[in-house]
């Protein structure tokens, strides 16, 4: 792994084992507990474009060497579907909550946990 991608990680939040929502208290108004969701998705798609840019490196890297122009599109492709999926399937787990005032909320916390994710899918192939 390059230097400057281990001191980018070691900026990024660590996940935590618990649901994004309950990182943020758990407690307190839904209003509070959206704003706290709100800067968690602002940190995690910070995390995200870092990391999609260190893949992207990564990708060109390996082009260059073999000469074809074939990851750095993949990548392309599977970034946008991977956006597509995680919106679809947040939209699904908000579903579940059958309108109630919990919805937006779920949403939050599924979209900052698949980002998360994303990014640690992203830092694997661009170590």
């Amino acid at each position: 792994m390059r230097p400057y991608m281990l001191s980018a990680l070691l900026a990024l939040p660590l996940p935590a084992l618990a649901d994004p929502a309950m990182e943020c208290g758990g407690t307190g108004s839904q209003i509070e507990l959206r704003d706290c969701l709100n800067g968690d998705q602002i940190r995690a798609n910070a995390a995200l474009s870092r990391a999609l840019d260190y893949a992207r490196e990564a990708a060109a890297d390996l082009d260059g060497i073999t000469g074809r122009q074939s990851v750095g599109p993949a990548l392309e492709t599977a970034q946008k579907s991977w956006e597509a999926f995680r919106d679809a399937h947040c939209d699904f787990v908000g579903a579940t909550f059958g309108g109630g005032s919990g919805t937006g909320i779920a949403i939050l916390s599924c979209r900052i946990t698949l980002t998360r994710d994303r990014v640690e899918a992203l830092m694997d192939h661009a170590g």
